[in-house]
Parts: structure tokens; C-alpha cells; sequence
């Protein structure tokens, strides 16, 4: 398929959102910060922790996505004279005017942010971010923050799921644009789809933007648009070596001909339009013959005039591309195609029909994409629109953001609903490895707890069960978290999308594949330290 590829430099690496404002949040953020700020408290220091609960899909795994993107809000995070203004006039009227010049001064220059690299493997209940600063700034980052991390990572994880279930060679086509959340949703969907897995984008805007690989040729509209051969113009292409203009026309009716006579069909079953669309197309652009081949019928008439005009630019030594397929049953079709591919090789000795590809692209979903590579079939990419982003099987990934401390004192939300309570106090993260690569665990501990050591037994209590202590000797150890902000600046480099996708690769590799499975997968176990339990029971007893 046609592409047009390059890789953004990390340092000038584009916001999916060229500038998040900070009026993008919800109106109670401010209420807050305004009684933080009546009450004396807005300078406290506080730090808040973003995660989800439960992996998205009833999958084993997530992938964090819209780090990039958090950062870049971050770093550009002030209020302008108009953001301030509007606010005079929907926050309540007995607002004390000094808040509202308090607002302009504001910025990021307090805050710090510990991050999971973007394209991280991630699982429910990890802290993602640490975000800590004075206390009505930080709370003035929560829905913002949440905005650019639940759709990216959603997005990605799904793209990562269909690539599991396509298996490693299929390539893959992020063709969402149309039926995506807006154009912001259209964006993000096609660069978090690529760092997920998928090779390609029909989206030119994110191709430029973000480096990403872009396809297209021809959709049923410019076939239909076409009733006769009269309506092709120019009539004539240049040979590939150079020379004098051919007749393309009379040579596309003469390969049809022959094309029509080695299959036993009939010339007069062939749509005049559709050869007229292809034989325009082929004029337009010979290096990037790759037209949709249903818009009628793919054997009495669309398949036979690819062939004619495949044909006759082979023998004017340009390479056709292949065929699309957009309806009915593609694995059956693509093997039929694939076997009058065969035959027009073999009967006219023309090798370049060897290397046609097939692209298919007819509502794929998640299943669909694993039982096509259950079934026999010649396809070679796929294009997937609609189930890709809009994440139809699960809306949301529903990330929280939430305070674990105050002044330096751990904070703890208690519920009902223990699935709801919080985790108090700054937690380092770490993941622990076996001795085969693959990780085993992710163990939350608090930040001034001593590492744990490699070849060395810890106790640990698993999350979301009532289970007695339990030991782990890890194989290897690696802290989670960088620190990635720090005031007012991104103190570690934005990745790109290429090397986002890279890192996303390789993290779902290390997973064990009783992880990673799509259907029931092996629970991966997430644990807090003995201090974290102990800490968590204290406070449940109101002894801290």
C-alpha cells in the first residue's frame, strides 16, 4: 500500500492536543482549590497517585499511554487573563476577588511527576503517575490529567489485544478516522493505536504530526463515480523506463480479453465503469495500483479488471500494488483472488503477480481478527475502523486520581466498597522479575522502604484478597517509576511515537503468555509491603 513514513526527533516529539488549557476541567476543581485557599491551605504539600482498577477487556494487562501528553500539559500549565475572567463569572459570587489573582500567578513550577514509561505493560492498582506540589495546584490537574491518560491507554491496549490476536506477521491498518470521538479522539486513537501495535494509519494528519506510516488508494465512491470508458482521461501513460506515450486503454481491453479467456468468463460481465475507475486510477498513479475490487461483483467483474489493467502496467514495467476487499466473506475471496493471481502469473509469465498483496477490511473486531488466523486465507493487511477506536467492548478504562498525602501525613479513602478504598502514602514501585525475564509481580511499598534485593526472600500481602503473608524471591528488580517533571520542566526525554511503539513491543513480550491471552488469562499478581498492610490496618482501626 502507498505509505509515507518518518520518524519524529523525541526532543520536538507533538501533543496529540497541541495545547491542553487548563479550563479543560471540571468546575469543582476550582470550587476546591478556592476553599484550599480561603481556609489557608492551598500551599500545603500534597501528592495525588493516578491508576486504574481493573485491566481493561477482562484482560491481563494494560498499556500506559498520554505520558508525552501530560507532560507537555504540564510544562504549558498557566491560566490567561481571559480563562481567569470567564471564571468571574461562573464560579459563585461570593468568591473573594484575591482568588482570581492568585489564579493568574499560577503554574507548574511546584510540581513533580514520577511516571511508568509510556508503552509500559501496567496492571490495576499500580500508581501510573505521582503527582505532588501545593495542594490546590495538584487538585487543579486531576480531570485534565485523566482526560489524557484513560483514552490513550484504553485505545492502546485495544490496539495491542488486535495484535495479539492477528498474530506477528499480518500487518495491521489504524482506519478509525471517521467513526472516531472528534477530531481530538481521531488523533489520539491513530497514534496510541501505533504504539500499540497496528503498522500503518489512513489518517495524514497523524502521518505527519507523529512519523506514523500512511496508506490509501481508492474508495467505492471513485469507482462508482465512473459508467464508461469514454470518461477516461488522459488516455495514454509514459512506459516506466521512459519512451513514447502508450494507448492504455486498447492495451487494458486486450489483456482483458486474454485475461477473460484463460478464466472461461464472458468480457460482457465486466462493469464499464469499474475498468474505467481502474483504468483512471492506474493513469493517475502506476506505482500505487491498489484499488477496491467489490463495488460490484469481485469475480464477474472487479477481480477481472484488476488483472486487465495489472497486466498491462506490468508489461509497461511498473509494479501494481494488489487489491482491497471490503465485503462478504474476505478469507474465501482472498483465497479465490489469490489463485487467479496465481494463474495470470504462471500462464502470461508475468512474476511481479507473485508479490500482490491483499487487503482486507470488513468490520473487524478483536474476534474477527482471531478467527481469521484460524482460517485458511491469502491476506496480508487488514484495515481496522470502528471496534479499534472506539473501544466497543469496554467505553472507558475508568482511571482514578487520588490523594495518598497531606503535610507530609499519609491520607487513605475508606469505603463501603473495599474495591474503592485507597492506598495512603508516597509508594515506590517495583516489578519483579523470574529468572526467566518474564515478570512475576509488582510490588507497591512505601518510598522510604529499602529496595527489594535480588536473590533475597520478602514477605508481601497480595491485593484485593484476605490471604495470610506470603514470600517471593525475585530473580531480578526494577523500579517502575521515573521522575519525569520537576519545576516547571520535563526532566526526562519525550519519547516518539516510534520509539513509544518500540518500547510497547517489547514490554508485551516479556509477559509470560498466560498473561497475555485474550480470553481468561492468568491473574498477575499486584502486592503491597508488610508497612503498607500494617499502615492500611492502622488506619482502618483510626490509629493513625
Amino acid at each position: 500500500m502507498a505509505t509515507v513514513t518518518g520518524v519524529p526527533c523525541a526532543s520536538r516529539v507533538p501533543s496529540v492536543c497541541q495545547r491542553v488549557p487548563p479550563l479543560l476541567t471540571d468546575l469543582y476543581q476550582f470550587t476546591m482549590a478556592y476553599a484550599y485557599w480561603r481556609a489557608g491551605r492551598h500551599e500545603q504539600h500534597a501528592v495525588f497517585e493516578l491508576f486504574f482498577r481493573d485491566n481493561p477487556f477482562d484482560g491481563g494487562f494494560s498499556l500506559f499511554a498520554g505520558l508525552s501528553d501530560c507532560l507537555q500539559f504540564l510544562r504549558d500549565f498557566r491560566f490567561t487573563d481571559d480563562d481567569v475572567e470567564y471564571l468571574c463569572t461562573v464560579l459563585p459570587s461570593d468568591t473573594h476577588p484575591d482568588f482570581f489573582t492568585y489564579l493568574k500567578g499560577l503554574d507548574s513550577s511546584g510540581v513533580s511527576v514520577s511516571a511508568v514509561a509510556e508503552g509500559s505493560v501496567v496492571f490495576a492498582r499500580v500508581p501510573l503517575l505521582e503527582v505532588s506540589g501545593p495542594l490546590a495546584v495538584v487538585q487543579l490537574l486531576e480531570t485534565s490529567l485523566l482526560c489524557l491518560v484513560n483514552y490513550a491507554s484504553l485505545v492502546c491496549t485495544n490496539a495491542a489485544r488486535f495484535r495479539l490476536a492477528a498474530g506477528p506477521k499480518l500487518r495491521l491498518m489504524e482506519m478509525g478516522l471517521r467513526r472516531a470521538q472528534g477530531p481530538d479522539g481521531g488523533l489520539t486513537a491513530s497514534r496510541y493505536t501505533y504504539i500499540g501495535g497496528f503498522d500503518l494509519t489512513s489518517n495524514a494528519l497523524a502521518g505527519h504530526l507523529f512519523g506514523i506510516p500512511v496508506a490509501g488508494t481508492i474508495a467505492h465512491s471513485y469507482v462508482t463515480s465512473f459508467s464508461s470508458l469514454e470518461e477516461v482521461c488522459p488516455k495514454t501513460l509514459l512506459p516506466c523506463p521512459g519512451g513514447d506515450p502508450v494507448e492504455f486503454v486498447p492495451l487494458v481491453k486486450d489483456w482483458l480479453g486474454r485475461v477473460c479467456q484463460l478464466l472461461g468468463t464472458k468480457p460482457q460481465q465486466v462493469r464499464e465503469g469499474e475498468l474505467a475507475a481502474f483504468l483512471s486510477y492506474a493513469i493517475a498513479y502506476p506505482r500505487n495500483f491498489l484499488p477496491v475490487i467489490d463495488s460490484y461483483s469481485v469475480q464477474s467483474s472487479g477481480l477481472l479488471c484488476f488483472c486487465a489493467v495489472a497486466l498491462a502496467l506490468c508489461q509497461l514495467q511498473y509494479q501494481p500494488l494488489g487489491v482491497r476487499l471490503d465485503s462478504g466473506d474476505i478469507c474465501r475471496q482472498s483465497l479465490e483472488v489469490a489463485n487467479v493471481f496465481g494463474q495470470c502469473s504462471e500462464h502470461f509469465s508475468v512474476p511481479a503477480f507473485k508479490s500482490l498483496i491483499v487487503v482486507g477490511t470488513n468490520g473487524m473486531s478483536e474476534k474477527s481478527l482471531a478467527e481469521l488466523k484460524e482460517k485458511d486465507n491469502e491476506i496480508d493487511v487488514v484495515g481496522v475502523g470502528t471496534h479499534l477506536v472506539a473501544c466497543t467492548s469496554q467505553p472507558s478504562l475508568g482511571c482514578v486520581y487520588k490523594l495518598v498525602e497531606v503535610g507530609g501525613r499519609p491520607r487513605m479513602k475508606l469505603s463501603e466498597d473495599p474495591d474503592k478504598s485507597t492506598l495512603p502514602g508516597r509508594k515506590a514501585i517495583y516489578r519483579l522479575l523470574g529468572t526467566d525475564g518474564h515478570p512475576q509481580m509488582d510490588l507497591i511499598c512505601l518510598s522510604e522502604e529499602p529496595a527489594p534485593k535480588e536473590g533475597e526472600p520478602l514477605n508481601y500481602h497480595s491485593l484485593g484478597t484476605d490471604k495470610d503473608v506470603r514470600s517471593i524471591t525475585p530473580g531480578h528488580v526494577t523500579r517502575l517509576r521515573l521522575e519525569v517533571f520537576s519545576h516547571g520542566e520535563i526532566t526526562h526525554p519525550l519519547s516518539s511515537a516510534y520509539e513509544s511503539r518500540a518500547y510497547a513491543q517489547t514490554s508485551i513480550q516479556s509477559l509470560s503468555a498466560h498473561h497475555k491471552k485474550l480470553d481468561r488469562p492468568e491473574s498477575y499478581t499486584v502486592a503491597v509491603s508488610e508497612r503498607i498492610h500494617s499502615l492500611v490496618s492502622d488506619i482502618r482501626r483510626g490509629n493513625s
